[in-house]
């Protein structure tokens, strides 16, 4: 306290800027901490790319096996870090009342949600470093437009931010844990990753193309696999779930 009665340095709250750093600072660091997340956001697309990239267990069409799984287990790398991961942290922290004390802190709500997205792009940016070095060692020959590539992962990104928080802010922690992971197996199995949606009935695959991890996993393939141009069907998709998911997030998300 100086001579004068005031404060030095003067109390306050730190920028805006530097408090969503500090905090998507610190999710990062919490969800590389998790053995749970790791084993969802690193540990199983790695072992599914290796494993079907190696021994012929799913019968992927022409070309290699690798040329074809990659775009898939990008996309899932994405949907386990922004859907399955952030759905059950989120989940686990509103029921222990984290988000409820951090949203009376001078972070803003809309702050919060900001770092936490932040903190899904930093981990996705190292999932697809280390998922691409390991394709490359596997034999992959990426093709296509990388800012196409980009604009699929954002999108993707979006969409499964959006589903994530949603089912986060609304259902219990438990029930959040459950269906997550049941909608990430559901998805694996369903969403073109490692399975080629032309293996299912006609009449299944017209729905199962229309869902986010189809989308995004069947525009990847188009770009990095086929080298086509912009693959505006699969984007059109990815943009109606991120309005749709991220819209009903910010209006039916309970903060406690």
């Amino acid at each position: 306290m100086t001579a004068t009665g005031t404060y030095s340095p003067r109390p306050g709250a730190a920028p805006l800027g530097r408090m969503i750093a500090a905090q998507a600072a610190l999710e990062t660091r919490m969800l590389l901490r998790n053995g749970e997340q790791l084993l969802l956001t690193v540990v199983i697309p790695t072992l599914l790319l290796v494993l079907f990239s190696s021994v012929d267990i799913v019968d992927t069409g022409e070309g290699r096996a690798v040329d074809f799984l990659a775009p898939g287990v990008l996309a899932l790398a994405v949907m386990s870090t922004a859907f399955t991961g952030q759905a059950i942290a989120t989940g686990f922290e509103r029921r222990y009342g984290v988000l409820k004390r951090l949203a009376a802190s001078p972070l803003p709500r809309w702050g919060l949600m900001t770092a936490k997205t932040l903190s899904v792009l930093v981990t996705e940016v190292l999932q697809i470093a280390l998922l691409t070095a390991i394709a490359l060692a596997l034999g992959w020959s990426p093709r296509g437009n990388p800012l196409v590539v980009l604009l699929l992962l954002l999108l993707g990104t979006a969409a499964f931010s959006g589903l994530g928080l949603l089912m986060a802010g609304t259902l219990k922690a438990e029930a959040t844990l459950a269906a997550a992971n049941l909608v990430f197996l559901l998805l694996l199995v369903g969403g073109g990753v490692v399975v080629p949606l032309d293996k299912f009935p006609e009449a299944a695959q017209s729905v199962l193309g229309l869902l986010p991890i189809s989308a995004l996993s069947g525009g990847l393939r188009d770009v990095l696999q086929h080298g086509a141009g912009v693959p505006w069907g699969d984007l059109g998709i990815l943009a109606a779930w991120a309005a749709a998911g991220l819209a009903a997030a910010g209006r039916f998300f309970r903060w406690e």
